[in-house]
């Protein structure tokens, strides 16, 4: 981390929407926990969010919120560095959304490109809701109420980052004092991991595997995935850009392994159980510390409750501190 980012605060967050798998390790978990060597971390649940496009689904908010965070804690997501908490547990986020949508342009909604992703993706949901809508103005809400200088972002949502520094500004402006934090998408190192099939790696697609899934499940599922279509019969060459294992061997293998895998296919000389071999053990691995580091808190979920309860009582103090200057600068006072 360079001098000039230690002590500044991070935010990000994540929906609990089921069991977290390699994607999200890799894509998020693993970047979350080396943040925590350089920077003030604000982790935080986004159960609101995930109402958004799953607002008929109550079964959401049940253990998923534990176990969400459960699987933080056992990928390194240390409650004594960072602050841990729950969207839904502080109103605070939605009396600045709501302030915020009084001097936000609809217009700057329409053209998030997650807004027209997100409804040609999701065709089977209905998505015509101001929730929806409005859902990147509560992700703005969410990191401006923390004074948040620097959010975690793929390239895929640069564009949330830039939309909050507009709305911080214009507020600011409307108001005419630095009332809110204008923060910058902070563009680290991440490793993107495709699932079993070679699309994106999603629960809703059965192509992932979970943090803290059975071994043997996981040699099973790595076992049956799908390789190079070319390669009918152990005799036939086939072509490793073809295929979604040499994906995982491009993150879990040496450059020995690789090479031998890249001879082996091209010429017939392996077969593609031989080929999965090295991945099955890599990934059996890796999981194992995070299932030995999970078990104490599966075994008692209270102490992770008491974590958040923590965490939330923390991040209040900062909202609360944010929403008293808000108030101020609207003329807002309480009776």
């Amino acid at each position: 981390m360079t001098e000039q980012a230690e002590g500044k605060r991070v935010l990000s967050g994540m929906r609990p929407t089921g069991k977290l798998h390699l994607g999200h390790f890799h894509g998020a978990l693993k970047n979350w926990a080396r943040l925590q060597d350089g920077y003030e971390c604000y982790y935080f649940v986004a159960d609101w969010h995930a109402l958004t496009t799953d607002y008929g689904d109550t079964g959401l908010f049940g253990n998923n919120v534990i176990d969400m965070v459960i699987d933080w804690l056992a990928t390194g997501i240390d409650p004594a560095r960072s602050s841990i908490f729950l969207q839904s547990a502080l109103p605070e986020h939605a009396e600045l959304h709501l302030l915020l949508s009084m001097t936000t342009p609809l217009s700057w909604l329409e053209r998030v490109p997650s807004y027209k992703e997100q409804q040609n993706r999701l065709e089977g949901k209905s998505l015509d809701t101001y929730g929806f809508l409005g859902y990147p103005l509560l992700q703005a809400a969410d990191i401006l109420i923390y004074d948040a200088a620097f959010v975690p972002v793929g390239g895929d949502q640069a564009a949330h980052v830039e939309l909050t520094r507009e709305v911080a500004r214009r507020f600011n402006h409307l108001h005419g004092a630095p009332v809110l934090t204008e923060p910058r998408a902070l563009h680290t190192p991440v490793t993107k991991l495709p699932g079993l099939d070679g699309q994106k790696m999603s629960k809703s697609y059965n192509n992932s595997i979970t943090l803290r899934e059975d071994p043997g499940q996981v040699e099973k599922k790595i076992r049956t995935m799908p390789t190079d279509p070319a390669r009918i019969r152990r005799s036939d060459p086939g072509d490793p850009a073809k295929c979604p294992v040499w994906q995982f061997h491009e993150l879990y293998s040496d450059d020995e392994t690789r090479q031998w895998v890249r001879e082996g296919c091209t010429s017939a000389g392996i077969g593609c159980i031989d080929c999965k071999k090295p991945v099955i053990e890599s990934v059996l691995a890796e999981l194992e510390p995070i299932r030995k580091a999970a078990q104490p808190y599966v075994d008692n979920p209270g102490e992770v409750r008491d974590i958040i309860l923590e965490g939330n009582e923390k991040a209040r103090q900062t909202a609360g501190a944010t929403m008293d200057r808000v108030r101020d600068a609207m003329g807002l006072s309480r009776w």
